[in-house]
């Protein structure tokens, strides 16, 4: 009799261990994010890759974070009270601006402590999202390229169109001031230049550069952010 209910725990363990494999599984699919134990806290990893999807749909071959996915999954990292913080990797070639400032206003509104680290490329919108964490690091290998808010279609040459395009790049580059430790001027300098890119206007930012112009905190690893994020956790319970 006891053999027999040995044998029942087990395969009750066993169907456990499988029912979180497969939930862990989805959430990698659906969210491109995972959670990670190390002792006695709980991390939740979430990438931001390829280009940032807004309200309309990009075509199936390009690699797209959707923010109707994202902004959810913050809410309930941000409300789960087993998650002790967030780390966030980023790889994004930028996309729609109002979707990719909206998830980086929920990120920066978080009380939870988040780290983000830019791996590859943090382009564009992808600046805002990036120093949206509480501390931001920069792999020494990645870029940053801050250009203009620019469009694809349609577009009324009217006077105000241009002001709308200027409202809107003032409302990344205030995000970004808020953020960061550069200032207005200079990252509006980094902006508007023309003098780097041949067919383009704006800068381009390898990881040393990015930290030495104030919009990264740091330029690191994987593993200096998770070290960093684990000792945020750490000063958090401390002050509790």
């Amino acid at each position: 009799m006891q053999k027999t209910n040995d044998v029942e725990n087990e395969n009750i363990e066993q169907e456990t261990d499988s029912a979180g494999s497969e939930s862990q599984n989805d959430l990698m699919t659906e969210s491109s994010s995972v959670i990670a134990c190390h002792k006695d806290k709980i991390i939740h990893c979430l990438t931001i890759i390829g280009q940032i999807e807004g309200h309309t749909i990009l075509p199936r071959d390009t690699k797209t974070t959707k923010y109707e996915h994202i902004i959810p999954l913050l809410v309930s990292v941000e409300e789960e009270p087993r998650v002790d913080g967030l780390l966030i990797l980023l790889n994004t070639v930028g996309g729609d601006v109002e979707a990719g400032l909206a998830i980086a206003e929920v990120i920066s509104g978080m009380k939870k402590p988040t780290v983000s680290i830019v791996l590859g490329g943090g382009h564009s919108i992808g600046i805002p999202l990036a120093v949206s964490a509480k501390k931001s690091f920069i792999a020494k290998s990645a870029s940053m390229t801050a250009h203009p808010v620019r469009t694809t279609g349609l577009t009324l040459g009217v006077p105000q169109t241009f002001e709308y395009f200027r409202r809107m790049q003032e409302r990344i580059n205030d995000f970004v001031v808020e953020h960061s430790a550069i200032s207005s001027e200079r990252y509006a300098e980094l902006v508007l230049n023309t003098g780097e890119l041949v067919m383009d206007v704006g800068t381009i930012l390898d990881g040393e550069r990015a930290v030495s112009e104030g919009l990264i905190d740091s330029v690191g690893t994987v593993s200096d952010a998770i070290e960093a994020l684990y000792e945020m956790i750490s000063q958090n319970s401390n002050n509790e």
